[in-house]
């Protein structure tokens, strides 16, 4: 059974910090390049972060340097670590393979607001 579960969302002001995590099912989890997605309204879905089955990291030029991606294979769980946020960085924050299967979960609603 195919799970992508985010969690950790919320409202932060600019500046702030927020930890997100993902719980997935290990026939997306294992093996795979894992990404952390985000939607802005009226915006396309972007991709902002990946980590390969081994721990490399990628991040897009919009979130480097104030982004971390990590993941636990035992827990099957990736994380998103946000620091300095911006209100541009307000979005639904989901996870998914890279390339992205055709299934999402619910998402995280990320609020970056003073």
């Amino acid at each position: 059974q195919v799970q992508l579960v985010e969690s950790g969302g919320g409202l932060v002001q600019p500046g702030g910090s927020l930890r997100l995590s993902c719980a997935a099912s290990g026939s997306i989890f294992r093996d795979n390049i894992m990404g952390w997605y985000r939607q802005a309204p009226g915006k396309e879905r972007e991709l902002v972060a990946r980590i390969s089955s081994g721990g490399i990291p990628n991040y897009a030029n919009s979130v480097k340097g104030r982004f971390t991606i990590s993941r636990d294979n035992a827990k099957n769980t990736v994380y998103l670590q946000m620091n300095s946020l911006k209100p541009e960085d307000t979005a639904v924050y989901y996870c998914n393979s890279v390339p992205f299967i055709n299934y999402w979960g619910q998402g995280t609603q990320v609020t970056v607001s003073s």
